[in-house]
């Protein structure tokens, strides 16, 4: 296909993805209170029960946080969708043996995002939540709003689902060949002074989430370079019998 032609796929699919999202905005929003409940339980666990509580102080905060749940719960539930239409963008520049891998890909990348988020809900938050709530005095006692609260918790979960994708990513250059295993393996304390310093910016203010994040992400690195490696011999295998095939005498030679 031509640039244009790119350019039109390109729209096509990221307009089925909004109407996609769409409807499910509209389907979470009036689930958007069970959601509510689930994210706001590793808080409550963590603070006495004449404090489990959330605040508003505007008029809108309430219902705008519904909305905003909704949008997540749609991205987030919806992500195969997304991610298979992502595949599909990429499947035209492929030869037709490796576009037979969309269903590994699309399950890979909803796997790890899902997981990600599933970590930050099962192992960040009980234990940042409970050291952020208990820091300070006795009579520090926190005053948590409803806008504040579900946006951090939100922010968090996206964050790690997003970092989680990390090893599909570089999987994916690897099968595309752009990367290979030696120069990821060359790269690999570039990598990890990178993945420190996004923890350092991008998680929660305390040591234990940095390493929480940064520690699963340097082991999703070093796995992906493995996977990279089973490509390339993969690859390595199909040129040989390739070349076999090409070439019958060279098989006898040998």
């Amino acid at each position: 296909m031509g640039f244009f032609s790119h350019v039109d796929e390109l729209r096509a699919r990221v307009m089925r993805c909004l109407y996609v999202f769409m409807a499910g905005f509209i389907f979470f929003f009036y689930y958007s209170e069970p959601i509510l409940e689930f994210l706001r339980r590793p808080l409550f666990n963590a603070l006495p029960p004449e404090q489990q509580k959330l605040y508003f102080t505007s008029l809108f905060e309430n219902f705008l946080t519904h909305l905003k749940i909704a949008g997540y719960a749609s991205a987030f539930f919806l992500s195969p969708y997304f991610f298979y239409q992502i595949w599909g963008f990429i499947a035209p520049g492929l030869l037709p043996r490796e576009r037979k891998y969309a269903v590994p890909f699309v399950a890979a990348a909803t796997f790890f995002f899902i997981g990600g988020a599933a970590f930050a809900y099962g192992v960040l938050f009980p234990v940042g939540f409970k050291y952020f709530v208990t820091f300070g005095g006795p009579s520090d006692v926190p005053l948590l709003t409803i806008d504040s609260y579900y946006g951090t918790a939100l922010k968090l979960m996206l964050l790690f689902g997003l970092s989680f994708e990390l090893p599909v990513l570089v999987s994916l250059l690897g099968f595309l060949g752009v990367v290979s295993s030696k120069v990821l393996q060359d790269q690999r304390r570039t990598a990890i002074i990178g993945i420190t310093v996004m923890a350092a910016l991008f998680a929660p203010p305390d040591a234990m989430s940095m390493i929480l994040l940064a520690v699963p992400l340097v082991l999703l690195y070093e796995a992906s370079i493995w996977v990279v490696v089973l490509f390339e011999r993969s690859r390595s295998k199909q040129a040989q019998s390739s070349v076999s095939a090409a070439d019958p005498s060279s098989g006898a030679s040998a």
